[in-house]
């Protein structure tokens, strides 16, 4: 039986379509797939039957949605949650101030009798907070997680905050439809592969699951059924045993995705760009207890490693974005630590996990966003007039719609604000940021996390590109163990804070294993 039909919805953000008549049905305990590129319109998709402001601020939608037979119209988030209906965003709705527990039980707290409400009502109750630990403990070990509770949200990893929001959804007691919008972007394999076993307890409880996402495979093993939208048009709905990802891909993009790139004879030059020894990092979560690295000039280092292992702390060290100790030497010179502008006036540019808290101005433009690093550190895009210097804005704008075009990235103009793009848009405008400072050493962490199949190719072809023209080193951290040995040179495995070993990308996938589990690779049985 259908829980959700959505028929003939259509939506105009001012004079762009960015839906056409998308109809599709979710089944009581379905697992429904919906796949696209990022501007196909699925998260637009995704918040009309939510009912956020942003479709009602710009005129509404067009078309109908009926749940268990009754037509449903969503004026707000609320009415979508009365109904059973939760959502898990793509960017997160965290608080970083409140505890985990906190987070969970927000808008439905558990409280009880105090003095004052005896006397003047409810609104006076004490928060029960003893059951309301209870609750978020159930609800995190639900999703295997062992984290403690009353631990604050500010300066959990990023894998650790997106759990805490499925963990926040699956305690609502009327849970009828949950809409994933790229729940494991941010996941490891492991992590995701952990997840998904939670998805499919959540359907057999008969849960349904309208599940985004732009890895194909996961779609493929975890749908019951899945609609492909490209230009906000639905091309195909399909159940998933009935369609390969090489066809899925294809119906995406409308037209052929070369998923792996060709192997070639590389020769990288024998001179390190950058050395670090014994490097600490105290990032919470991804700790780096010391490691020793030597990066050549001109390769493609690859950082993998399981989640919580310290591989996100490097990149982020390097930068003096968290208190760090050891010794960072770039072509010979000492570094100064914990110093970011040393790091950028190094010729080092940095591409964070963290595109809205760290590598963004959601409420500036998109070519303002390009060019802030580049103005503050090399006063770039300057006019001097005797004493004083003024913003070239016409050589910004040159600059921004040569990135947009350059990196595909979909938007209105160079003058709309990044807080409006979808994830993987955003994503590269900070590309389009790290590129503009003109570095020699790139570091990038987690650059594909929420790009679609056909915008990821583009953005590993564009530091392939970097790599091959520019001879731009590049030091990419990855939960992509596929991606790593599709782009690198060498690839280096983090466990517990340090370098486990390190391996060409044509090593088996044995040998990854046991070095992401900590084991030695001796432990190899020939």
């Amino acid at each position: 039986m259908d829980l959700i039909q959505l028929k003939n919805i259509s939506k105009y953000y001012a004079e762009n379509q960015v839906l056409n008549q998308v109809s599709l049905s979710i089944k009581e305990g379905e697992v429904h797939g919906l796949v696209g590129e990022n501007g196909a319109g699925k998260s637009t998709l995704m918040n009309i039957l939510f009912g956020m402001p942003v479709i009602h601020s710009t005129g509404g939608f067009e078309g109908e949605i009926i749940v268990n037979g009754e037509g449903f119209f969503p004026n707000s988030p609320e009415d979508a949650m009365e109904l059973g209906i939760g959502m898990v965003h793509q960017e997160f709705m965290l608080i970083p101030g409140f505890t985990i527990t906190e987070n969970i039980k927000l808008n439905r707290e558990s409280t009880k009798p105090s003095f004052l409400s005896n006397i003047f009502g409810k609104k006076l109750e004490r928060l029960d907070r003893p059951t309301m630990t209870k609750d978020a403990r159930t609800s995190l070990d639900k999703l295997n997680m062992s984290i403690d509770e009353y631990l604050p949200i500010a300066g959990l990893p990023v894998g650790y905050m997106q759990f805490i929001e499925i963990a926040r959804e699956i305690d609502k007691s009327n849970l009828k439809l949950l809409i994933l919008d790229e729940p494991t972007a941010v996941l490891t394999e492991t992590e995701a592969t952990q997840f998904l076993d939670v998805v499919k307890r959540l359907s057999e409880m008969g849960i349904s699951i309208l599940f985004i996402s732009h890895r194909l495979e996961e779609i493929k093993n975890i749908a019951h059924s899945i609609t492909i939208l490209r230009d906000g048009e639905v091309v195909k709905t399909v159940a998933a045993d009935e369609i390969s990802i090489v066809d899925m891909a294809r119906l995406m993009v409308g037209r052929e995705i070369e998923i792996i790139r060709e192997e070639e004879n590389r020769v990288i030059d024998e001179e390190y760009i950058l050395e670090v020894v014994n490097l600490k990092v105290d990032m919470p979560g991804e700790r780096v207890k010391g490691i020793d690295l030597q990066i050549r000039k001109g390769e493609i280092l690859g950082i993998g490693g399981l989640a919580g292992q310290g591989k996100l702390g490097i990149a982020n060290g390097i930068m003096g974005i968290y208190e760090t100790s050891g010794t960072i030497i770039k072509y010979g010179k000492e570094l100064l630590l914990n110093n970011p502008r040393e790091a950028l006036n190094s010729s080092i540019a940095f591409l964070s996990e963290d595109r809205r808290g760290v590598g963004l101005l959601l409420d500036d433009s998109l070519e303002f966003n390009m060019a802030f690093s580049a103005l503050e550190i090399q006063d770039k895009f300057l006019i001097e007039i005797g004493p004083i210097k003024l913003i070239d804005e016409r050589a910004i704008r040159k600059h921004a719609l040569k990135m947009i075009e350059e990196l595909d990235i979909r938007c209105t103009g160079p003058r709309q604000h990044t807080r409006y793009l979808s994830g993987g848009n955003q994503q590269k405008v900070c590309i389009a940021r790290a590129l503009t400072l003109e570095p020699d050493l790139l570091l990038v962490s987690e650059p594909t996390r929420g790009i679609d199949i056909g915008a990821k190719k583009l953005v590993l072809d564009t530091l392939v590109k970097l790599n091959r023209e520019l001879n731009m080193t590049i030091i990419i951290t990855s939960s992509e163990l596929g991606e790593l040995r599709q782009i690198s040179d060498r690839i280096a495995i983090i466990y517990d804070g340090r370098v486990k070993g390190i391996l060409s990308p044509d090593a088996s996938d044995e040998h990854f294993g046991l070095l992401m589990a900590g084991e030695s690779l001796d432990k190899v049985v020939n």
